[in-house]
Protein backbone atom coordinates (compact mmCIF):
# COMPACT_ATOMS: atom_id res chain seq x y z
CA UNK A 1 0.00 0.00 0.00
CA UNK A 2 1.03 3.57 -0.84
CA UNK A 3 0.06 6.45 1.40
CA UNK A 4 -0.43 9.46 -0.75
CA UNK A 5 -0.85 12.96 1.67
CA UNK A 6 -2.96 15.92 -0.28
CA UNK A 7 -3.36 19.77 0.60
CA UNK A 8 -6.76 20.63 0.05
CA UNK A 9 -8.77 23.93 0.00
CA UNK A 10 -12.41 24.90 0.15
CA UNK A 11 -15.36 26.88 0.48
CA UNK A 12 -17.62 25.33 3.03
CA UNK A 13 -20.18 27.45 2.38
CA UNK A 14 -21.78 24.50 0.13
CA UNK A 15 -20.86 21.52 2.63
CA UNK A 16 -22.16 20.31 6.03
CA UNK A 17 -18.86 19.94 7.57
CA UNK A 18 -15.70 17.79 6.64
CA UNK A 19 -17.32 14.67 7.64
CA UNK A 20 -19.53 12.10 5.66
CA UNK A 21 -23.23 12.12 7.05
CA UNK A 22 -26.18 9.89 4.90
CA UNK A 23 -28.00 12.37 2.59
CA UNK A 24 -25.75 15.30 3.26
CA UNK A 25 -23.13 17.39 0.85
CA UNK A 26 -19.64 16.72 2.91
CA UNK A 27 -15.98 17.48 1.88
CA UNK A 28 -14.51 14.09 2.50
CA UNK A 29 -17.91 12.54 0.15
CA UNK A 30 -17.24 14.55 -2.84
CA UNK A 31 -13.02 14.46 -1.98
CA UNK A 32 -13.28 10.61 -1.68
CA UNK A 33 -15.68 9.98 -5.09
CA UNK A 34 -13.70 12.05 -7.19
CA UNK A 35 -9.85 10.19 -5.61
CA UNK A 36 -11.89 6.56 -6.40
CA UNK A 37 -12.21 7.37 -9.80
CA UNK A 38 -8.63 8.17 -10.30
CA UNK A 39 -7.58 5.13 -8.44
CA UNK A 40 -10.37 2.68 -10.01
CA UNK A 41 -10.95 1.74 -6.64
CA UNK A 42 -12.80 2.96 -3.14
CA UNK A 43 -10.78 5.52 -1.42
CA UNK A 44 -11.03 6.42 1.90
CA UNK A 45 -9.49 10.02 3.21
CA UNK A 46 -8.67 10.93 6.66
CA UNK A 47 -7.92 14.67 8.06
CA UNK A 48 -5.96 16.63 10.22
CA UNK A 49 -8.82 18.65 11.80
CA UNK A 50 -12.64 17.31 10.97
CA UNK A 51 -14.21 21.04 9.94
CA UNK A 52 -18.14 22.02 10.80
CA UNK A 53 -20.62 22.92 8.75
CA UNK A 54 -19.72 26.28 6.56
CA UNK A 55 -16.17 26.36 7.81
CA UNK A 56 -13.60 27.10 4.87
CA UNK A 57 -10.09 25.91 4.41
CA UNK A 58 -6.89 27.33 3.36
CA UNK A 59 -5.05 24.09 3.63
CA UNK A 60 -6.68 21.37 5.01
CA UNK A 61 -4.47 18.09 5.18
CA UNK A 62 -5.53 14.26 4.18
CA UNK A 63 -4.18 10.98 3.74
CA UNK A 64 -5.03 7.97 1.74
CA UNK A 65 -3.88 4.63 0.63
CA UNK A 66 -4.24 2.65 -2.35
CA UNK A 67 -2.43 -0.49 -3.98
CA UNK A 68 -2.16 0.98 -7.33
CA UNK A 69 0.27 3.54 -8.39
CA UNK A 70 -0.18 6.88 -9.98
CA UNK A 71 1.87 9.50 -10.02
CA UNK A 72 1.41 12.45 -8.14
CA UNK A 73 0.76 15.02 -10.75
CA UNK A 74 -2.06 12.75 -11.77
CA UNK A 75 -3.66 12.43 -7.84
CA UNK A 76 -3.69 16.16 -8.03
CA UNK A 77 -5.36 17.35 -11.92
CA UNK A 78 -7.34 13.54 -11.57
CA UNK A 79 -8.54 14.72 -8.45
CA UNK A 80 -9.47 18.20 -9.43
CA UNK A 81 -10.98 17.04 -12.54
CA UNK A 82 -13.26 14.91 -10.65
CA UNK A 83 -14.03 17.79 -7.91
CA UNK A 84 -16.64 20.49 -7.77
CA UNK A 85 -15.66 24.04 -7.94
CA UNK A 86 -15.80 24.47 -4.21
CA UNK A 87 -13.32 22.19 -3.86
CA UNK A 88 -9.56 21.93 -4.62
CA UNK A 89 -6.37 19.61 -4.32
CA UNK A 90 -3.10 22.29 -4.18
CA UNK A 91 -0.61 19.61 -3.86
CA UNK A 92 0.05 16.28 -3.69
CA UNK A 93 3.11 13.99 -2.15
CA UNK A 94 4.08 10.28 -1.07
CA UNK A 95 3.70 9.71 2.75
CA UNK A 96 7.10 8.78 4.54
CA UNK A 97 7.21 6.27 7.13
CA UNK A 98 4.44 6.39 9.98
CA UNK A 99 2.87 9.54 9.14
CA UNK A 100 -0.56 10.20 9.73
CA UNK A 101 -2.81 13.43 9.19
CA UNK A 102 -4.46 13.45 12.38
CA UNK A 103 -2.06 12.07 14.60
CA UNK A 104 0.90 13.21 13.33
CA UNK A 105 -0.05 16.99 13.63
CA UNK A 106 2.33 18.95 16.45
CA UNK A 107 -0.53 22.05 15.75
CA UNK A 108 -3.06 23.38 13.96
CA UNK A 109 -3.95 27.01 12.87
CA UNK A 110 -7.01 28.65 12.23
CA UNK A 111 -8.14 32.64 10.78
CA UNK A 112 -11.56 34.09 12.25
CA UNK A 113 -12.46 37.04 9.43
CA UNK A 114 -14.79 39.49 10.39
CA UNK A 115 -16.40 42.08 8.64
CA UNK A 116 -16.89 45.50 11.25
CA UNK A 117 -18.70 47.91 9.30
CA UNK A 118 -22.21 48.97 9.39
CA UNK A 119 -23.18 47.14 6.57
CA UNK A 120 -22.80 43.65 5.44
CA UNK A 121 -20.78 42.32 2.33
CA UNK A 122 -22.11 41.57 -0.77
CA UNK A 123 -18.83 39.55 -1.72
CA UNK A 124 -18.04 38.10 1.89
CA UNK A 125 -21.65 36.94 2.81
CA UNK A 126 -20.28 33.52 3.34
CA UNK A 127 -16.42 34.13 3.51
CA UNK A 128 -16.78 36.19 6.65
CA UNK A 129 -18.89 36.71 9.88
CA UNK A 130 -20.20 40.72 10.13
CA UNK A 131 -20.41 42.26 13.43
CA UNK A 132 -21.97 46.25 12.88
CA UNK A 133 -20.93 47.14 15.76
CA UNK A 134 -17.54 48.58 16.32
CA UNK A 135 -15.29 46.41 17.15
CA UNK A 136 -11.74 47.24 19.46
CA UNK A 137 -9.19 44.68 18.30
CA UNK A 138 -6.70 45.39 20.96
CA UNK A 139 -8.93 44.71 23.71
CA UNK A 140 -9.87 41.71 22.29
CA UNK A 141 -6.43 40.87 21.72
CA UNK A 142 -5.84 41.68 24.97
CA UNK A 143 -8.36 39.27 26.21
CA UNK A 144 -6.79 36.80 24.35
CA UNK A 145 -3.69 36.78 25.85
CA UNK A 146 -5.37 35.04 28.84
CA UNK A 147 -6.03 31.63 27.13
CA UNK A 148 -2.52 31.32 26.14
CA UNK A 149 -0.94 28.07 27.72
CA UNK A 150 -2.36 24.88 29.08
CA UNK A 151 -5.70 24.85 30.35
CA UNK A 152 -9.09 23.28 31.37
CA UNK A 153 -11.21 24.87 28.09
CA UNK A 154 -14.32 23.46 29.33
CA UNK A 155 -16.05 26.82 29.21
CA UNK A 156 -15.28 26.98 25.20
CA UNK A 157 -16.42 23.45 24.19
CA UNK A 158 -19.93 22.46 22.73
CA UNK A 159 -22.24 20.60 24.80
CA UNK A 160 -21.87 17.90 22.50
CA UNK A 161 -18.27 17.93 22.65
CA UNK A 162 -16.76 14.37 22.46
CA UNK A 163 -13.34 14.58 23.27
CA UNK A 164 -12.48 12.76 26.22
CA UNK A 165 -10.37 15.64 27.99
CA UNK A 166 -11.42 19.29 28.04
CA UNK A 167 -7.49 20.48 27.91
CA UNK A 168 -5.83 22.39 25.12
CA UNK A 169 -2.50 23.64 24.58
CA UNK A 170 -2.76 27.37 23.40
CA UNK A 171 -0.12 28.74 21.50
CA UNK A 172 -0.88 31.62 20.43
CA UNK A 173 -3.78 34.31 20.05
CA UNK A 174 -3.16 37.08 17.77
CA UNK A 175 -6.14 39.73 16.67
CA UNK A 176 -5.88 42.88 14.65
CA UNK A 177 -7.33 45.20 12.55
CA UNK A 178 -7.10 45.15 8.58
CA UNK A 179 -9.07 47.89 7.11
CA UNK A 180 -12.70 47.11 7.56
CA UNK A 181 -11.90 43.47 9.01
CA UNK A 182 -10.89 42.08 12.33
CA UNK A 183 -8.83 39.08 12.19
CA UNK A 184 -8.08 36.36 14.70
CA UNK A 185 -5.17 34.06 14.32
CA UNK A 186 -4.91 31.19 16.85
CA UNK A 187 -2.97 28.28 17.08
CA UNK A 188 -2.97 25.19 19.44
CA UNK A 189 -1.96 21.28 19.94
CA UNK A 190 -5.32 20.38 19.12
CA UNK A 191 -8.76 22.11 19.46
CA UNK A 192 -12.28 20.86 21.16
CA UNK A 193 -15.60 21.04 19.30
CA UNK A 194 -16.75 24.84 18.44
CA UNK A 195 -13.84 25.63 20.58
CA UNK A 196 -12.45 28.62 18.03
CA UNK A 197 -16.03 29.86 17.10
CA UNK A 198 -16.90 30.18 20.94
CA UNK A 199 -13.45 31.85 21.55
CA UNK A 200 -14.41 34.46 18.60
CA UNK A 201 -17.58 34.44 20.10
CA UNK A 202 -16.63 35.76 23.80
CA UNK A 203 -13.36 38.13 22.10
CA UNK A 204 -16.47 39.50 20.23
CA UNK A 205 -18.35 40.62 23.00
CA UNK A 206 -14.93 42.04 24.88
CA UNK A 207 -14.37 43.69 21.65
CA UNK A 208 -17.73 45.31 21.58
CA UNK A 209 -17.21 46.62 25.38
CA UNK A 210 -20.14 44.47 26.48
CA UNK A 211 -17.92 42.56 28.52
CA UNK A 212 -14.21 43.04 30.05
CA UNK A 213 -11.50 42.45 29.11
CA UNK A 214 -10.73 39.69 32.00
CA UNK A 215 -13.81 38.15 30.98
CA UNK A 216 -11.56 35.52 29.18
CA UNK A 217 -9.69 33.98 32.17
CA UNK A 218 -13.10 34.29 34.09
CA UNK A 219 -14.62 31.69 31.72
CA UNK A 220 -11.60 29.84 31.90
CA UNK A 221 -11.75 29.44 35.74
CA UNK A 222 -15.96 28.87 35.89
CA UNK A 223 -15.02 25.58 33.60
CA UNK A 224 -18.70 26.33 32.90
CA UNK A 225 -20.09 26.67 28.98
CA UNK A 226 -23.22 27.70 30.11
CA UNK A 227 -21.60 30.79 31.18
CA UNK A 228 -19.89 31.95 27.74
CA UNK A 229 -20.77 33.73 24.86
CA UNK A 230 -22.79 32.73 21.94
CA UNK A 231 -20.93 30.75 19.27
CA UNK A 232 -20.06 32.56 16.21
CA UNK A 233 -21.42 32.17 13.07
CA UNK A 234 -18.78 29.54 10.93
CA UNK A 235 -18.83 31.69 7.84
CA UNK A 236 -15.17 33.29 9.01
CA UNK A 237 -13.53 30.24 9.97
CA UNK A 238 -11.31 28.86 7.99
CA UNK A 239 -8.49 26.59 8.66
CA UNK A 240 -5.23 27.20 7.83
CA UNK A 241 -2.54 25.30 8.23
CA UNK A 242 -0.96 22.01 10.17
CA UNK A 243 2.46 21.87 11.26
CA UNK A 244 4.21 18.32 11.52
CA UNK A 245 7.75 17.29 12.49
CA UNK A 246 10.09 17.97 9.93
CA UNK A 247 10.91 14.20 8.94
CA UNK A 248 7.75 13.98 7.16
CA UNK A 249 9.21 16.77 4.82
CA UNK A 250 5.63 19.04 5.04
CA UNK A 251 6.39 22.52 4.31
CA UNK A 252 6.05 24.66 7.25
CA UNK A 253 3.68 27.70 7.10
CA UNK A 254 5.52 30.74 8.72
CA UNK A 255 2.46 31.00 11.23
CA UNK A 256 3.77 28.65 13.29
CA UNK A 257 7.63 30.00 13.57
CA UNK A 258 6.10 31.17 16.94
CA UNK A 259 5.72 27.99 18.49
CA UNK A 260 8.06 26.96 21.14
CA UNK A 261 10.55 24.49 20.17
CA UNK A 262 9.33 21.97 22.54
CA UNK A 263 5.87 21.82 20.82
CA UNK A 264 4.77 18.25 21.11
CA UNK A 265 1.46 16.55 19.37
CA UNK A 266 -1.71 15.75 20.94
CA UNK A 267 -2.05 12.53 22.48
Amino acid sequence: MTRIILGVEYDGSGFSGWQWQASRRTVQQVLERALSKVADQKVSVICAGRTDAGVHAFEQIAHFDVNVERDLHSWMLGGNSNLPDDVRIIWAKEAVADFHARYSAIARFYRYIIVNRPVKSALLRKQATWCYVPLDAERMHQAGQYLIGNHDFSSFRAQGCQSKSPFRVMYFIDVYRNDEKVIIDIAANAFLHHMVRNIAGVLMDIGTGKRPVDWAQHLLEVKNRELGGATAAPDGLYLGAVYYPEQYGIQKHPVFNKLPADAKRFD
